[in-house]
């Protein structure tokens, strides 16, 4: 049973428990941001495998190519070229550390599989987030 003084669950701020601040940078991205940052990066992944493959259409080289470029540089910056255009960044459970590839390659498979992106919890999460203790904040 909850406390009289907490507030109802409909009314907990999005990120709270995870102590990220409700709007402005370092909240939690919304849907139609990291929506938009992924179909950027997947169609940037689709240009880079059409070029290796061209004249023939890349066909499923496009998933290597996202997964190589998501993987490469969620690693090395912490954004993808869509997230950076988006102006987000993936929060590291210990802040200031670089992502361990690990969590890059695990986040980044069940990317490409997008169901478990589909499938929030109450921050608006994704499976795929949760499960390697990461998140997509606002970085303006």
């Amino acid at each position: 049973m909850a406390a009289d003084d907490a507030p109802p669950s409909q009314q907990r701020t999005r990120g709270a428990a995870l102590g990220l601040p409700a709007d402005g940078p370092g909240s939690l991205a919304g849907f139609g941001q990291r929506s938009v940052a992924f179909l950027l990066d997947a169609f940037a992944a689709a240009l880079i495998a059409g070029l290796v493959t061209a004249p023939e259409l890349p066909r499923n080289w496009s998933l290597l190519s996202f997964g190589l470029v998501t993987v490469v540089f969620l690693v090395l910056t912490g954004q993808t070229p869509g997230m950076r255009l988006m102006g987000l960044r993936l929060a590291h459970p210990s802040p200031g550390r670089r992502l361990a590839p690990w969590r890059a390659v695990v986040r980044t498979a069940l990317l490409m599989l997008l169901l478990p992106a589909l499938v929030v919890d109450s921050d608006g999460r994704g499976l795929h987030d949760r499960l390697t203790d990461t998140a997509v904040i606002r970085e303006r």
